[in-house]
């Protein structure tokens, strides 16, 4: 039996109905893993593939969508199935057209919506990854704990096991000895998508905004929000709809730079040294706000 016939078969088991993979397409699935939509003459599949020592990270965005889709807030991929097919692991769902234009004031309305779903505690039940990075996801109490033991300090941590370390490093410290001031607030536990930059989130042919490709956890609703700003892709129709449907306070604005410093770390340790000076850039004006 190949890996193919393996992986229909489990199809087959999770939906109840036999598949047969009759064509297969290979699609772009980011730098991290290989995509293959799967069909035979009624049905389709979108199979993510990578190593054996990546299931960990399927059967966490697997529960990721779940717990996303559970909040009935905006939708998601559903998935399928995971597991391993020989010497691969695969996360199969349910395979959407996202050609539509995105309705950019329904998604910010829905995003909020989404960070409406609340937990008691900040963090996961599982750690997952950002990008391919281990993401620590240690339930904690206290949002200001947990974003400097499972956000910022793990990132400053690799960068120094990278060789980045002189400034970075001891602005980082003191920067992490501050966040109690920068942060400055007591947010509820929000469920959040976690890795919400413009190349995952899209939109069906009827215009539905659709998010893919999670990191989640429980945590300040604002560090979602602040990637939509990071890397582009989000209108300010967007933004607007968000605020007006959940405001936002003034000291977002600090904040915000706080949030993505975890992604440009992230992005540091990922893909060298292009973003150093951004991250100490970062961490500069941070420190400004406290000094």
């Amino acid at each position: 039996m190949t890996r193919w016939d393996l992986i229909a078969e489990r199809i087959s088991a999770a939906t109840g109905k036999p598949f047969k993979i009759q064509r297969q397409r290979p699609v772009g699935g980011g730098c991290i893993n290989r995509a293959v939509v799967v069909e035979d003459d009624q049905r389709a599949y979108f199979v993510k593939l990578n190593t054996p020592e990546r299931l960990d990270m399927f059967e966490a965005e697997s529960e990721g969508l779940a717990a996303l889709a559970a909040a009935r807030a905006i939708r998601v991929p559903e998935p399928i199935c995971v597991g391993l097919a020989g010497d691969t692991s695969f996360l199969a769902m349910e395979r959407l057209d996202l050609s539509g234009r995105l309705d950019s004031e329904r998604a910010g309305r829905q995003l909020a919506q989404l960070h409406r779903a609340t937990a008691e505690r900040f963090g996961w039940h599982r750690d997952n990854t950002i990008g391919s990075t281990h993401q620590l996801n240690t339930p904690h109490d206290d949002w200001v704990s947990f974003w400097r033991e499972c956000r910022l300090g793990p990132q400053l941590k690799l960068a120094a096991a990278n060789g980045y370390r002189g400034r970075l490093q001891s602005d980082g410290e003191r920067l992490l000895s501050r966040l109690e001031t920068l942060i400055g607030h007591h947010p509820p536990p929000s469920l959040l998508h976690g890795d919400l930059w413009g190349g995952n989130i899209g939109a069906t042919p009827e215009g539905e905004p659709v998010i893919f490709d999670p990191a989640v956890y429980h945590g300040d609703r604002e560090a979602d929000l602040a990637m939509t700003e990071l890397f582009g892709g989000f209108d300010a129709r967007f933004q607007a709809a968000y605020r007006e449907t959940w405001p936002l306070d003034p000291a977002y604005a600090v904040r915000r730079i706080l949030y993505n410093l975890y992604h440009v770390l992230n992005h540091l340790n990922l893909f060298g040294g292009g973003y150093l000076q951004q991250s100490q850039s970062m961490i500069e004006r941070l420190l400004a706000e406290t000094a």
